[in-house]
């Protein structure tokens, strides 16, 4: 594939903005959101193909085009208002990094999706991916009251949920990168918790997913409730984590309230256990080329499982007991992954492929037509925000109709 001209995004970015990788790509990393709209304007004018990435760290490859485009050049920590409860980020900051400057303010982002530490924000925003504290805390477009998005054609637009609305957000909050780049976000933050515990229990699935339905309906606060497969837990049993934070008497008390569910033998986590329950099964994620992820309602997370084991195998999977996402890690082709997004159809349970190699995300797609006719409205609204086509990204895939 033919590269645009060096020289032309050099003169609209800066020329240590842009470099040929060693694997023959041609990389820019543009550090405002300024020179991401001269760059994508330029892309736009001359019909360049660009694909997005981050850190580089999450998707097993980038998509082929003729620029990638990398956020890992915005990377300065905008602000933190402590007093509100909130940060200005730009999109290229880890993830890590972040947890560690809003410390030393008192605050803490309840954010903990899958990958590495080294993911970039706008990499979790742009694919959404919550993790187990999703239960506690809300989805992503929970996190975030504000964005700014350079869109195709190079236009900067700033988007605020109470101007814009939650609709506006959600757009890119989960798009792929397909309607635009966030350049950088306002996030909401959360006081520092003064506990933080994690109480977890071993048995026979059956078991645990009752206690989990048990746990849905009961008056336990909790911020997390993972159900995790043997081989992610690294446990001969699958296991149920709880996890409670918050100020030191209240989580006290709803751990009192959990031990009174189920008959179960719960047992606390010491903190290095407990940092690598939560950690090592989320960086564990990336080890593996697929990630589906699956939005079935807690009570029917049980059927759910069982229809996933039985066409794809137990493998890496966790379930969140209060959230109702299920992932699944492993290996799958596209006709795996479309016979999957068929059968869940009808049950309306949307599928996303999360994680793949480019070669599957371009053939089935993050979303797919999970339910008939979805192809459709997203392909329209990819004509209405990159009418020249020039993103490269998997969001329908070519199954979409």
């Amino acid at each position: 594939m033919s590269h645009p001209p060096l020289d032309r995004i050099a003169a609209t970015i800066g020329s240590d903005s842009v470099h040929l990788n060693v694997d023959g790509r041609l990389v820019a990393t543009p550090p405002t959101s300024e020179a991401m709209a001269g760059l994508l304007g330029l892309a736009h004018d001359e019909s360049w193909s660009v694909a997005i990435e981050g850190a580089g760290t999450w998707q097993p490859d980038t998509a082929m085009a003729g620029l990638t485009v990398s956020t890992r050049g915005l990377d300065e920590l905008l602000g933190v208002e402590p007093d509100a409860m909130r940060a200005t980020v730009q999109a290229g900051v880890p993830l890590d990094a972040l947890r560690q400057q809003f410390l030393t303010h008192g605050c803490w982002l309840p954010l903990d999706p899958p990958g590495r530490p080294d993911r970039t924000i706008g990499s979790v925003l742009a694919t959404a991916t919550a993790g187990p504290l999703r239960a506690g805390f809300g989805p992503i477009r929970d996190q975030v009251s504000a964005l700014t998005v350079v869109r195709a054609d190079g236009r900067v637009v700033r988007l605020t949920r109470e101007v814009d609305g939650d609709a506006a957000l959600r757009l890119h909050l989960g798009g792929f990168g397909g309607f635009g780049v966030i350049t950088d976000a306002t996030l909401r933050l959360q006081p520092l918790p003064h506990a933080d515990t994690t109480w977890v229990t071993l048995g026979p699935r059956d078991r645990l997913t009752a206690a989990a339905r048990e746990l849905a309906d009961s008056r336990v606060a909790a911020a997390a409730a993972e159900l995790l497969s043997p081989a992610l837990a690294s446990e001969g049993e699958w296991l149920l984590a709880v996890r409670l934070v918050g100020e030191r008497d209240a989580v006290e008390a709803e751990g009192l309230r959990l031990h009174a569910l189920g008959h179960l033998h719960w047992h606390e986590l010491p903190r290095e256990r407990r940092m690598l329950l939560w950690n090592g099964s989320s960086r564990g994620i990336s080890t593996v080329p697929v990630t589906l992820r699956l939005g079935a309602l807690p009570e029917g997370i049980d059927e759910a499982i069982d229809m996933v084991i039985a066409h794809l195998g137990e493998g890496m999977l966790s379930a969140g007991a209060l959230a109702g996402t299920i992932r699944w890690i492993g290996h799958a082709d596209a006709v795996t992954v479309r016979a999957m997004r068929a059968r869940f159809a009808a049950r309306e349970v949307p599928l996303t492929l999360e994680r793949a190699p480019w070669a599957l995300r371009r053939a089935v797609g993050h979303f797919g037509a999970y339910r008939e006719g979805i192809g459709g409205p997203i392909e329209r609204l990819r004509e209405r925000y990159d009418p020249a086509s020039i993103l490269v990204t998997g969001i329908t895939g070519e199954s979409a109709a």
